[in-house]
């Protein structure tokens, strides 16, 4: 029988971005959007910082989110599933190619602590398809720790780190959103980044005007566009927190009645995984025992099938 400990599971609702602040036309100047940004993301730096037994898949969702964003900036087509698709479906080790390695670069970022180096920013660079130079990434890592040295309010950091990447290089935007995201984890002393701004990218708070252009990084008004998206960002976020949690008391509420061997080890991974493969195999686990246990999960509703398939099936809190 597994025995979890179900008080990783917060029974408290998650909080939510005030109403007030989720203005729909928008902040008429600056100081508002900031004071609009501050309070969203007060809200959500509870989130943060909590150790909540979901928090994993909820980054790891908000990765996905991100990188299924990133493909229309990358001129590709690949929606969420398809990325779902391209990443556990693959064989173990096989090179996800061009979209599941924007997805990868995603994944990092929301599972290791906000510390940049060159080499580590090298990595990233080559999962977006880049080429930057080892000096270049050198004096942006500098940058980034006169940022965190400033002071500056946390959505201005950001805002500075993306206008500078793309100076840099006019073809990097998909960098400077990633790295937006890392400074801002930073300024909040965040223990892991949330990707978070490239979801609004293509947002109205991006532009102007209904249906003028879309504000760039470095741009006029970028500062005022990345409060506003941080709002709609944050508000969202906290709302997939809030499913999430809900999900996941009802799954580690039915932990206990789960006698499958090796059943701990697949809860543990849909707590810290977007999805999992519903043929996933462990030491513990046979291909087969799996997918009777992800059926059982899936009729007492505590798991979602993701894919809408009724093979290679992909499941989910």
């Amino acid at each position: 029988m597994i025995r979890l400990d179900p008080a990783t599971a917060s029974s408290t609702a998650p909080p939510t971005v005030p109403i007030w602040a989720l203005s729909p036309g928008g902040a008429p100047n600056d100081a508002d959007a900031a004071f609009q940004a501050g309070a969203a993301l007060g809200a959500l730096d509870t989130l943060a910082r909590a150790e909540h037994s979901w928090a994993g898949a909820w980054r790891q969702r908000l990765a996905l989110r991100s990188a299924a964003a990133s493909m229309r900036l990358a001129g590709r087509a690949e929606d969420e599933a398809a990325l779902r698709d391209t990443w556990h479906l693959r064989p173990a080790g096989a090179d996800p190619g061009p979209a599941g390695a924007i997805l990868g670069a995603w994944r990092q970022l929301a599972a290791q602590p906000p510390v940049v180096s060159a080499e580590r920013l090298a990595k990233v660079v080559e999962l977006l398809g880049l080429a930057w130079g080892d000096e270049a990434l050198v004096d942006l890592c500098a940058a980034i720790d006169d940022q965190a040295r400033s002071g500056r309010p946390a959505p201005f950091a950001a805002a500075a780190i993306a206008a500078r990447v793309v100076a840099m290089g006019p073809d990097a935007e998909l960098f400077a959103w990633w790295l937006a995201d890392l400074v801002l984890a930073q300024s909040f002393r965040w223990p892991l980044p949330l990707p978070l701004l490239m979801t609004q990218v293509f947002s109205p708070a991006f532009r102007a005007e209904v249906g003028g252009k879309r504000i760039r990084p470095g741009e006029r008004n970028f500062e005022r566009a990345v409060c506003g998206a941080l709002v709609q960002a944050a508000a969202e976020a906290c709302r997939l927190a809030a499913e999430l949690s809900r999900r996941a008391e009802r799954l580690l509420a039915l932990a206990p009645k789960l006698r499958a061997k090796g059943a701990g080890g697949v809860i543990f991974l849909l707590l810290n995984e977007d999805a999992v493969s519903g043929s996933l195999v462990t030491k513990n686990l046979s291909r087969f025992a799996a997918r009777r246990l992800f059926e059982r999960l899936q009729q007492l509703e505590a798991v979602r099938e993701l894919s809408g398939r009724s093979s290679f099936r992909i499941f989910g809190l």
